[in-house]
């Protein structure tokens, strides 16, 4: 999900603008053009948590399986509704609490969520073997694929476990060789080439 562009004292202003009696929802999200539903997730927000819900966070938010069970069940039992159980619970959009509630009817297991961002990074690779890539990738299979949690063990970055998987699965074990900087035999090369 993509971060506001809106900075949180532009935010604040909304709000309070609403909170003061300016206009309703339509009125004012017409007028900053933003959608109402956006401005109504944002008052609820302010008046549970106050300005601070505003702050930008680094990264992304830690949520653990039993947390997000919890929030999914307390809307399905009544205890409030989505933009309730956001505001109550600190969750970072009304969309993130949608998706585990779809996937909790789905009987889709909820999984804990604990970003590691070192492994998205271009700095966290390094130079492999092709045993250790063999290693790696089988490992990131039997794990089911879990590309971003082998990088980080592994101390490698995720572009390179996503591409080793795929080839290993498309080529088997040839598939981990590293082709860089290699020059094809004569009768590798066809007649185009």
């Amino acid at each position: 999900m993509s971060k506001s562009p809106h900075s949180a004292e532009w935010k604040i202003k909304v709000v309070e603008d609403y909170l003061s009696g300016q206009g309703s929802y339509d009125y004012l999200a017409e007028v900053h053009g933003i959608g109402a539903k956006t401005l109504r997730e944002w008052v609820h927000k302010y008046r549970k948590q106050g300005a601070s819900c505003f702050k930008k966070k680094q990264g992304n938010a830690h949520y653990s399986k039993e947390f997000k069970t919890m929030c999914v069940e307390a809307v399905l039992r009544g205890e409030g509704s989505v933009d309730d159980i956001v505001a109550n619970y600190t969750i970072s959009a009304r969309e993130v609490l949608r998706q585990w509630i779809k996937r909790y009817n789905a009987n889709k297991e909820l999984k804990d969520y604990d970003p590691k961002r070192e492994v998205y990074m271009a700095n966290a690779r390094r130079k492999t073997t092709l045993a250790e890539r063999k290693e790696m990738t089988e490992y990131c299979i039997a794990h089911g694929k879990d590309y971003k949690g082998t990088a980080a063990l592994y101390d490698v970055s995720y572009s390179q476990v996503y591409t080793w998987v795929k080839n290993y699965l498309e080529s088997g074990e040839a598939g981990l060789t590293d082709r860089r900087g290699k020059h094809k035999t004569d009768d590798e090369v066809d007649e185009l080439e």
